[in-house]
């Protein structure tokens, strides 16, 4: 699997090559646990049944730069001796360039949609893996990308799975039950695990391998503030009003004198009002208040 990772890497980098066909696994772009696990996985996957002359890569739907945010995911591959230099990041291969040559074939993980930038693409997309489209409606029963990846190769090809393979695998379907609201493991996520667990008896306790995980969840260890605020980044758009919201792990007081001094965010209230005239900014409110408000009047 790893000699996988670095082998394609080498042959995505090597321009020399010519490749008939491409076929690039990727996820969104909150590159979350459950949908890089799956991205990795699902491209070995196809790497081994598909027909020769295809390359089948993993890419990670953001910038090299910017992975450092994800410390959960950077923790688990780290343990399992994956290098971070075995990756293939968005801003490194021009999927644009393959699909104008007709090389191109992707299949979307853990989302039904490419990102903005990537519309253009559509045309080249064969398969999405997304829990949202394939579980039930109702969240606490819905199954992770790593359950549903790992369901179609016992299926396709059961021998691929490996002790690591099976490992990471159950690490992140773990992982994606702890982010959900549910007090309980669904019983097809539970099925999944124990079909792992009756095959490879040697994997670590389950208790292990959450308490782990629950310790490197909240962890920024190593990240500058704006890189800690950058890593939970949302946005909040409607229409031409966009708002990025972050969550930040720490003391109340703390982020009051650190990270939010008085004025913060009052800085472009005015600003935002005048390019807003439906919006009213009553004072003393922030632009994140006002902004919410209008949204929620559909203004």
């Amino acid at each position: 699997y790893v000699l996988f990772l670095q082998a394609g890497r080498s042959l995505s980098m090597n321009r020399s090559k010519r490749l008939e066909k491409v076929h690039v696994v990727i996820g969104p772009k909150s590159c979350d646990l459950d949908s890089l696990i799956s991205t990795f996985t699902y491209a070995y996957f196809l790497d081994k049944v598909s027909p020769p002359g295809v390359l089948c890569l993993p890419v990670l739907n953001i910038p090299r730069t910017e992975f450092n945010y994800f410390t959960e995911t950077r923790f688990i591959l780290e343990e399992l001796n994956i290098s971070e230099s075995f990756h293939i990041f968005r801003d490194e291969i021009n999927l644009h360039q393959l699909n104008d040559e007709g090389k191109l074939s992707i299949t979307l993980v853990g989302s039904s949609v490419l990102a903005s930038e990537d519309k253009t693409l559509e045309s080249a997309v064969v398969k999405v893996i997304n829990p949202v489209e394939q579980s039930d409606a109702n969240v606490e029963f819905r199954e992770s990308s790593s359950s549903l990846v790992l369901k179609e190769i016992l299926q396709e090809a059961p021998e691929l799975i490996t002790e690591q393979l099976a490992h990471r695998l159950r690490g992140s379907i773990l992982f994606k039950w702890m982010t959900m609201e549910s007090e309980k493991i669904s019983e097809k996520q539970e099925e999944i695990l124990s079909i792992l667990e009756e095959k490879f008896p040697n994997l670590p306790p389950r208790e292990d391998i959450i308490n782990v995980l629950q310790e490197t969840q909240f962890s920024a260890q190593g990240l500058s503030i704006e890189q800690t605020m950058l890593k939970d980044l949302k946005e909040l758009s409607d229409g031409e009003i966009k708002v990025a919201i972050s969550t930040v792990s720490m003391n109340l007081e703390m982020s009051r004198i650190e990270l939010f001094p008085k004025g913060t965010w009052l800085v472009n209230r005015d600003a935002f009002q005048s390019r807003n005239s439906g919006s009213k900014c009553m004072p003393g409110t922030t632009v994140l208040q006002c902004t919410l408000r209008s949204l929620q009047r559909g203004k």
